[in-house]
């Protein structure tokens, strides 16, 4: 029997905005499933808002954990008549009742109000609703987050971060760049934003070579994801194969060292994923994936960790003779959160 296919998109009426530069209207739609490029055009929004009137009022709701009239009184003019901006996670899981009062709120927005609607796509829960906004001409827009998959579409995506950067890359270093994150658009991003931080000059084919060279996933964020997790096995295993795949010692401490300080930046702070992010000059992503990494840790496992990875960035920078010990060391002290040898 051949499979059923998905229902067939409605047609949008209203208009389709890029994710890296999205407008506010009175509902924004960030439709799709690629979440690194939704969680960008949402901070793009607010940040839009936040220039034109920095007294922005903020606020997170989720629409399948929805209470009703919370819309409402989110949106409502405050006291002081600040704009207002909603956001609204987990519209593909969406309740009965919001799905009622956003149709109802969408024919009666309010004014001075940003609803930002995330739908990944993943079921049709709402397809009333979805389509109700991409007729709303004159009141929505919709920025598509649609999957990147092809070498095309990836390349495509990290030339536009060291263009948001203004930082000037060779071609080839684009190339190597996507063949080396060829299934992971988060660690890709994370690649390209380490390089525009870490290089001083333009990136070259040469320089990506010596961070991500011999490896067809990401060897430096594998060995620090493993050491990070605990897996000391696993963690070990990566370092040897990253080695025996001519990884540099250098980028490799480098990238364990700016997941360590992401994680000491997020440590101990309270608040939503958005705020802190704003608060902290990061991107949301990056505060979810700190967060999750900072599982099993506390303040002194973290500050030990951190200064294992300073002692190894000095030593495989010439500090030692044996840069192998150095790595395996560090290693050791981030996967069992002990002191070496303890």
């Amino acid at each position: 029997m051949p499979a059923r296919r998905p229902a067939a998109r409605a047609k949008s009426a209203i208009p389709q905005l890029d994710w890296r530069s999205p407008q506010p209207a009175p509902m924004v739609l960030v439709s799709g499933p690629e979440e690194v490029c939704a969680e960008r055009a949402i901070a793009a929004v607010r940040d839009y808002l936040r220039a034109e009137d920095a007294s922005l009022e903020v606020s997170d709701l989720r629409a399948d954990d929805y209470e009703s009239g919370t819309l409402m009184g989110l949106t409502s003019p405050s006291l002081f008549g600040e704009p207002r901006l909603v956001r609204v996670t987990g519209g593909e899981k969406m309740s009965d009742a919001f799905l009622a009062e956003a149709l109802s709120y969408l024919e009666h927005p309010q004014d001075g109000a940003t609803v930002v609607l995330r739908h990944t796509g993943a079921t049709v829960r709402g397809k009333k609703l979805l389509d109700a906004i991409r007729a709303a001409t004159g009141t929505a827009v919709e920025v598509p987050c649609v999957a990147v998959k092809r070498d095309g579409d990836r390349y495509d995506f990290a030339a536009g971060e060291f263009q948001a950067a203004r930082k000037k890359v060779a071609p080839a270093a684009l190339r190597a760049l996507t063949q080396a994150f060829a299934d992971d658009l988060t660690e890709l991003a994370a690649a390209c934003q380490q390089l525009i931080s870490d290089v001083p000059g333009d990136v070259t084919a040469e320089i990506v070579q010596r961070y991500y060279g011999g490896r067809v996933e990401t060897t430096a964020f594998t060995v620090a994801d493993t050491a990070i997790a605990g897996r000391y096995g696993d963690a070990l295993l990566a370092l040897r194969h990253a080695l025996d795949s001519g990884a540099d010692p250098v980028p490799l401490v480098a990238a364990v060292a700016m997941k360590l300080r992401t994680m000491a930046r997020v440590a101990g702070r309270r608040g939503s994923s958005a705020a802190l992010a704003a608060e902290i000059g990061m991107k949301d992503w990056q505060v979810d994936r700190a967060r999750r990494d900072l599982s099993g840790w506390n303040e002194e496992s973290l500050g030990r960790a951190i200064q294992a990875t300073a002692r190894a960035d000095a030593e495989v920078k010439g500090g030692s003779r044996d840069a192998v010990f150095a790595l395996e060391r560090m290693i050791t002290v981030i996967a069992t959160r002990a002191p070496f040898g303890g």
